[in-house]
């Protein structure tokens, strides 16, 4: 079974010269692959599920139905979360950008849109409360301060930790839909 939200399209790989290389570009689209640490991270996910199911299945051949539906409640609800993990990131179409978090997603037209740029600031690493210095892709929006606005992408999360090249990869292509939607 594909899972298109496991890998980026390939021809923001394959089309280094083409900014936007898609013809459907009502698509969302994230237009970068999920990092080692977020892969990890789900896979870990699943196979705690893994044995959360089998001792479902053992409860429930012992006879406690009802306890074996509780533990396999609870098998879903870890599946849920590791998939869930795994579509975080920013995606990007020709409607808006869309920024995906573990509880909330938020979505931004691109008439809302004045830019998207590299800083260089403080960011949380792996979203834990530490921070570092590194670079921050942010949207600058017309109806909203910058500061109000989370960093779409960092340097030290778990898409780009140790991956520089892919963050400005993912950068140029997120600046690159903004400067071709947001104009208009």
């Amino acid at each position: 079974m594909p899972l298109p939200f496991l890998t980026a399209d390939r021809a923001f790989e394959a089309a280094d010269d083409v900014a936007l290389p898609f013809d459907d570009r009502d698509r969302w689209r994230r237009p970068y692959r999920p990092g080692p640490w977020r892969v990890g991270a789900a896979a870990v996910g699943l196979l705690l599920a893994s044995y959360v199911l089998f001792a479902a299945v053992v409860i429930a051949l012992t006879g406690t139905v009802g306890g074996a539906g509780v533990v396999f409640g609870f098998a879903l609800l870890i599946i849920a979360a590791a998939l869930r993990l795994l579509r975080m990131g920013v995606w990007v179409s020709a409607r808006g950008l869309r920024q995906v978090g573990f509880l909330v997603t938020r979505t931004v037209g691109w008439d809302k849109v004045v830019s998207a740029r590299t800083v260089q600031q403080p960011v949380r690493w792996l979203g834990l409360p530490r921070t570092v210095q590194g670079q921050a892709l942010v949207l600058e929006r017309r109806d909203r301060a910058s500061s109000d606005m989370p960093p779409l992408l960092t340097t030290h999360n778990a898409d780009f930790l140790a991956r520089f090249e892919a963050f400005d990869r993912a950068a140029d292509s997120v600046e690159a839909w903004a400067a071709e939607y947001g104009r208009s």
